[in-house]
């Protein structure tokens, strides 16, 4: 995984100054857009459009620097108008593009480059199961992509949930994890987008097809999870665990994700406050 990421950010640093194709970058990742935007996120701390506008703004100012045209630098790296661009850059370097012509000053992003540095002895449990066909059951809807802290719609797709459908959502659930899910998938495909959505469910796992209109169904085929158990405050735990996975345990193992709907189960400890047992589930296969 890290020499594709490698790859992607060598591909993106060849094509700054085109109209840059999703599908060729999720093609050099070798994931699907959403897990590969998670990996990136969580090893670089930015989103991978900020990352783009940040290098794109980057070059520039060098070539600012270097006596070139406002009007003509500003289009070369696909801003539609002069004030446009200007508005960005003051935004991004604290300066305005006059101000690197007129002073010679400059403000610059390098391109990254990924690698993994073992630290200290940490390990991370995880378990490896073979899973047949089953069927995600329950109520979604479209919500904002957010990878930290507490998404409110979803709290609101929670709080929508009614008795009749969780008493179906009961008698459907018979296949394991025998826990209320929360599941991801359908990811905007155009990640140049500051704020893209995806579908959020919030459901059973089930080997049934027969159900209501009430609930929605997202077939699963048969295959391999990597499931990572973790325990502690809620939701800091499982949002530092998620952050693991895909920072530390995608890279450093011997599996891919693939492009399936990844969930999670949280259960609170009534007795510790915030503190719960929570499990993270993804899709995996060899390399």
């Amino acid at each position: 995984m890290l020499k594709e990421l490698n790859h992607v950010i060598d591909y993106i640093e060849d094509h700054l100054t085109d109209d840059l194709s999703f599908k060729t970058i999720s093609e050099y990742a070798g994931v699907s857009d959403y897990h590969f935007r998670k990996i990136f996120f969580y090893l670089s701390g930015l989103t991978l459009s900020e990352y783009i506008k940040n290098r794109r703004l980057s070059e520039a100012s060098m070539d600012l620097l270097h006596g070139e045209r406002i009007t003509d630098v500003a289009l070369k790296y696909g801003y539609q108008s002069i004030d446009g661009f200007t508005r960005a850059f003051k935004k991004w370097s604290g300066f305005l593009p006059s101000d690197i012509i007129k002073k010679g000053i400059s403000k610059s992003f390098p391109k990254l480059s990924f690698i993994i540095t073992v630290k200290g002895g940490n390990t991370m449990e995880f378990r490896i199961v073979d899973k047949p066909a089953f069927n995600l059951v329950g109520v979604s809807k479209r919500v904002p992509m957010q990878f930290e802290g507490v998404n409110n719609e979803i709290v609101k797709l929670a709080e929508s949930i009614t008795e009749k459908q969780k008493e179906e959502m009961r008698s459907l659930q018979n296949i394991e994890p025998y826990e209320i899910v929360n599941a991801s998938y359908e990811a905007d495909a155009n990640f140049l987008k500051e704020e893209g959505d995806l579908t959020h469910l919030i459901g059973v796992l089930t080997t049934e097809n027969q159900l209501s209109d009430l609930l929605e169904k997202v077939p699963v085929d048969a295959y391999t999870w990597a499931i990572f158990p973790n325990e502690g405050p809620f939701p800091s735990t499982l949002q530092e665990t998620m952050a693991k996975v895909y920072s530390e345990w995608i890279p450093s193992s011997n599996y891919e994700v693939i492009n399936v709907p990844a969930f999670s189960f949280t259960k609170m400890d009534k007795d510790k406050g915030d503190y719960a047992y929570s499990e993270v589930w993804i899709s995996v296969q060899k390399k």
